[in-house]
């Protein structure tokens, strides 16, 4: 069975229907296609780190465990959507260099259903 299902006790002059549709959560969103996109950015984001300075190095490390999903990082959307946005703000300050870790970010985005 697909498409609405609507059900109505009582009551007169009923008239509309309300649609909830909800983007998935990070947790539930763990296609294939995502955990390879949040792998690559990783993988970006190292490779950037060692190219910043300190206290971007340690504002970008601040926002890893949201991204990664560690086990003591808040799990809220979010709280994932701040933190990918803050390793795109790093990376954009470094111009070029960053391009590709901006890049990555975007690609998860997308997959989240955030942009």
């Amino acid at each position: 069975m697909s498409g609405d299902n609507v059900n109505m006790y009582g009551g007169s002059g009923n008239t509309g229907i309300q649609n909830n549709h909800f983007a998935p959560s990070a947790a539930d969103a763990g296609s294939p296609e995502l955990r390879e996109a949040v792998r690559e950015l990783l993988r970006l984001v190292g490779e950037l780190r060692a190219q910043l300075p300190p206290v971007s190095a340690r504002a970008l490390d601040e926002n890893l465990p949201a991204l990664t999903g560690a086990a003591d990082a808040p799990q809220a959307p979010e709280e994932r959507h701040r933190a990918l946005l803050a390793v795109a703000g790093i990376a954009a300050t470094v111009s070029t260099v960053g391009e590709p870790v901006v890049e990555a970010v975007r690609k998860v985005l997308g997959l989240l259903g955030a942009v």
